[in-house]
């Protein structure tokens, strides 16, 4: 993909927003689900995603780091490519991106900030202090994360690459942070401002629209009621339309939204309307 021309006087802030798939994982609807749902054995895979937002005259912004080999080797996942790779493919020098927001602190969305050497990495303090805290002695809260890329973050810390942010933040002109934990003690959308309106990349708010569309969601959470809030606000910051709701992990935004590659572009309208592709 080429980068982005200049905008007209009056565009949008965000010109693009590439959700670029890495990794895939072959499961069953009752894997996706906080509850017991009627077609549990229906397939139901999760696609693994980064995500870069582009503002004309200004470097992409990465969205998550997603995770490499080993990780997917170690958890069962299928690799599609290289994370890099997938950059490069969007037309962008992973060594090149000075900032990297990361959603959250699960291995597959800060499993390789090793690719971003002169990145800021900006996280929520409170999923930081979560992260590193004890809470992480239970084996089964501590099972999304890896150790090793939260050790990282820390020396990146103590190197001055790392931006805490504590709640709602605006990050840069068309780009705002959302606080939404539940799934997480810190997880935050990323709300852009594109021609076609407000985007919000949930993240893990919403691993996949049906966690909204059926009020039931992902069975990995801290906090069943921040979790329903979370989702709830993340829905209310895209306008209520899940056309303007971009989830962490469902394969319907490549199916839906103009994909090359591999690469969605989620700052243009789906094909048709999400609701009627669930």
């Amino acid at each position: 993909m080429s980068p982005p021309p200049l905008p007209a006087d009056g565009a949008a802030p965000v010109c693009r927003i590439d959700a670029i798939r890495y990794a895939r994982h072959e499961r069953c609807a009752a894997e996706n689900f906080a509850a017991p749902v009627d077609d549990h054995d229906r397939p139901m895979p999760l696609e693994y995603y980064i995500w870069a937002i582009h503002r004309a005259g200004h470097p992409p912004v990465v969205v998550d780091t997603g995770f490499g080999e080993q990780a997917a080797l170690a958890r069962g996942r299928r690799m599609i490519r290289p994370v890099v790779d997938g950059l490069r493919a969007a037309g962008i020098d992973h060594l090149l991106v000075q900032d990297v927001i990361l959603t959250h602190l699960h291995y597959d969305h800060a499993g390789m900030l090793s690719a971003f050497p002169n990145a800021r990495f900006h996280v929520q303090a409170a999923e930081m202090a979560f992260a590193t805290g004890p809470h992480i002695g239970d084996g089964t809260t501590r099972a999304p994360f890896d150790g090793e890329p939260i050790a990282q973050l820390v020396r990146r810390l103590y190197a001055d690459h790392v931006v805490f942010h504590a709640g709602d933040a605006e990050f840069a002109p068309g780009i705002s942070l959302r606080l939404c934990p539940g799934h997480t003690a810190g997880l935050q959308v990323v709300c852009c401002e594109t021609a076609r309106g407000t985007v919000v990349l949930a993240s893990d708010a919403a691993h996949l629209y049906a966690n909204i569309t059926r009020r039931l969601p992902f069975p990995i959470y801290i906090d069943a009621d921040d979790y329903d809030e979370a989702q709830q606000r993340a829905l209310a910051l895209a306008g209520g339309s899940l056309d303007h709701l971009i989830p962490g992990h469902d394969p319907l935004v490549l199916a839906c939204f103009p994909t090359d590659d591999g690469i969605a572009r989620v700052d243009l309208p789906p094909h048709k309307p999400i609701l009627e592709s669930l």
